[in-house]
């Protein structure tokens, strides 16, 4: 098994052990789907992706080429944050489409986005430390 794939094992299992935790601290109940992207170009452009959240199909997309597993998961945390929200239907209270820039230009977005980055953060940081 090449690095890649040890690396890709480990982020599934340390998503595997995180999730129903995240699940219960956020509060969502419907499932979201999980999609792990290896992507050279994206993983070699210091400003390339990191994940994002797909409200219509619920689904969550992380690239993982040259990342650390524990960044995987910090953008993992994120978007469960954003999984969230749309269980709750805030996506749907709010006009406007998720086009570049979107955070700075919708204030109801920024709100959104300001929530997953704050509630993402300490979830994977209390897990973390309990783990430790």
């Amino acid at each position: 098994m090449d690095n890649l794939a040890k690396i890709k094992e480990l982020i599934k299992e340390l998503i595997k052990e995180f999730y129903p935790v995240a699940k219960e601290q956020f509060g969502f109940h419907k499932p979201v789907r999980l999609f792990l992207r290896q992507d050279a170009c994206n993983g070699a452009n210091p400003l390339g992706k990191t994940a994002y959240y797909d409200p219509g199909k619920m689904a969550i997309t992380l690239y993982i080429t040259g990342r650390h597993p524990k960044d995987v998961l910090r953008s993992f945390s994120h978007e469960l944050v954003h999984h969230k929200q749309n269980c709750e239907g805030c996506f749907d209270k709010i006009g406007g489409e998720m086009e570049r820039g979107y955070a700075q230009k919708n204030k109801e977005l920024r709100k959104l986005e300001a929530e997953a980055y704050l509630k993402g953060n300490l979830a994977l940081r209390d897990w973390e430390d309990s783990k430790k």
